[in-house]
């Protein structure tokens, strides 16, 4: 995965930024919080996707910004968007971060590591990846 250019970054947030305490705010996970931050200063840009609405996604919101997030765009691909109900819900952005993933969650400085290919293992992903190699 390149990582080098700006991306857009799309979040889940119980579960994900917090433990999952829903319709509560949970305590922010591990780290979360910092990696979001260093994200934001590498220029990324950053989507809270996230299931909740009304008063719940404003009280998220502004537990985010007590944090020093602020996010790009909430629950759209672009801060100017407007849904339409006669098309998709779903948002346009280049890596999707959740922990209802296959295999969970990764600990946010493996998610720093993977995005920013800073880890040891980035030498060896970098061979050429085909179908059959996710076999092995």
């Amino acid at each position: 995965m390149n990582f080098n250019n700006k991306q857009t970054i799309a979040v889940d947030f119980d579960g994900t930024i917090v433990e999952d305490e829903y319709p509560g705010i949970g305590k922010p996970i591990i780290f979360a919080f910092e990696t979001l931050k260093r994200l934001q200063e590498d220029g990324h840009l950053l989507i809270l996707w996230t299931y909740r609405s009304g008063v719940r996604l404003e009280e998220t919101i502004a537990y985010c910004e007590e944090q020093g997030i602020v996010f790009y765009a909430v629950n759209k691909s672009f801060p100017e968007e407007q849904f339409d109900y006669t098309k998709s819900r779903k948002i346009h952005a280049d890596i999707f971060i959740d922990d209802r993933n296959i295999g969970g969650l990764f600990g946010w400085g493996e998610i720093y590591q993977k995005l920013t290919n800073s880890s040891p293992d980035h030498k060896q992903s970098k061979k050429k990846k085909s179908f059959f190699n996710f076999f092995k």
